[in-house]
């Protein structure tokens, strides 16, 4: 049996007045409207799209 670290991400603020690379960092993510929830793996790559929008999302 393995287990799969994952990691979920709120979206708690609007993407709209941010980055376009902001916005395309959180369609990336997963997530849509505000309050989505999405679960992903814990991988670096995914880590610095976290790191990059830290203050949109709330990792819980």
């Amino acid at each position: 049996m393995t287990t799969t670290n994952t990691v979920k991400v709120q979206l708690v603020r609007s993407p709209i007045g941010c980055k376009e690379s902001h916005r395309a960092t959180v369609r990336g993510l997963g997530l849509r409207k505000i309050n989505s929830v999405s679960e992903l793996q814990d991988t670096p790559a995914v880590r610095g799209m976290i790191n990059k929008i830290s203050y949109l999302i709330k990792v819980i």
